[in-house]
């Protein structure tokens, strides 16, 4: 009887944990009316909100798209602005449904923190800056060796830091602080030589400086740092709005589908436009999602696709003028590549 009970209970137990989790944050999401999306604490370009708290950015924009998937709404987000240290524990613990905020995938984080990435919506590498009027004739980060360089605190940017110098076999003083604005404060008034993050934060932060031409973005870049949007394990409903969102906005631009002609896109005879767009017959693409079969019609209507999303933050439209580059569509040489809807 003994080892039928223990058999028994085995089977429960393996039972349990072989259960899929049901934590559903769709539902959640809905019961509120609007998508908890955390963000940086203000990074231009990315995530930053303007005199008026209207915040707007690549990362916020996305957060936007979601919205619009789920409710036709982009205004149905709220924003939580979260340091490099609070940004995990704020998604573990369900204050925020969604992290947006330039965060580095990494398998740590995928795994022993308990975290999905759905996409890489932009592909870095962390870089340096220098003022150049102080540090004259430096040209290569090989030349820094001894330098004073400000980091903030629980980044991958601190570990690769640490790496990189190592490596050279070069010496350095780290100038550690917890919030970005402590590391922009103490770089710009002079307390370190040096200024490493991902090279499109510092291309965004130089232009907050109190003279911006006085600095150079140093040509070497030291890691690979793809950024992305962050759900919590646990809820594979959530995980795949969250991914296909991202999906959408790249087959959108591939496929020419804009905000300028969505209304016209909703009449197009082509079946790759047609799928995404929700107006094949018969489809179910968007109800198995648990959204309606125009979500991604929705989201094209409100914020546009990826390569309108990207320049008006970043791009040739933002005052960072980033180039496309590696963050350009796979069929124009870069890696963006948004996966099958049919």
């Amino acid at each position: 009887m003994k080892t039928i009970l223990k058999a028994l209970l085995g089977s429960a137990v393996v039972a349990l944990l072989a259960a899929p989790a049901s934590a559903a944050t769709l539902d959640d999401v809905k019961a509120k009316g609007h998508i908890q999306c955390g963000v940086s604490t203000g990074l231009a370009g990315f995530s930053a909100p303007d005199n008026a708290g209207n915040w707007t950015g690549l990362d916020v924009d996305f957060c936007r798209a979601v919205a619009a998937a789920v409710f036709d709404d982009p205004n149905a987000v709220q924003f939580t602005p979260l340091s490099a240290k609070e940004r995990f524990t704020a998604l573990q613990s369900g204050e925020v449904d969604l992290l947006s905020r330039n965060t580095t995938w990494t398998i740590s984080r995928d795994t022993a923190l308990g975290l999905n990435f759905a996409g890489v919506t932009y592909y870095d590498g962390q870089g340096f800056m220098i003022n150049a009027k102080k540090l004259q004739g430096i040209n290569s980060a090989l030349q820094l060796s001894g330098a004073a360089v400000c980091v903030q605190a629980g980044t991958t940017t601190e570990l690769n830091l640490a790496d990189y110098f190592k490596a050279n076999n070069m010496e350095y003083n780290p100038v550690v602080f917890e919030k970005l604005e402590e590391v922009n404060t103490a770089y710009d008034s002079g307390r370190c030589d040096v200024y490493t993050t991902d090279q499109s934060g510092l291309y965004a932060i130089r232009l907050t400086l109190s003279s911006p031409d006085d600095h150079i973005v140093l040509p070497e870049i030291i890691s690979k740092e793809p950024l992305g949007p962050v759900v919590r394990h646990g809820d594979d409903q959530w995980f795949d709005i969250v991914k296909w969102v991202y999906y959408a906005l790249l087959n959108a631009e591939e496929l020419g589908v804009s905000q300028a002609n969505i209304e016209e896109s909703m009449n197009s005879d082509k079946p790759d436009v047609r799928r995404l767009l929700g107006t094949e017959d018969g489809t179910k693409l968007g109800s198995d999602l648990g959204l309606t079969n125009d979500w991604a019609a929705r989201v094209i209507k409100h914020v546009g696709n990826y390569g309108e999303m990207f320049e008006r933050n970043v791009g040739a439209d933002s005052p960072l003028k980033i180039s496309r580059g590696v963050n350009a569509l796979w069929t124009k040489g870069g890696l963006q590549y948004g996966m099958p809807i049919r």
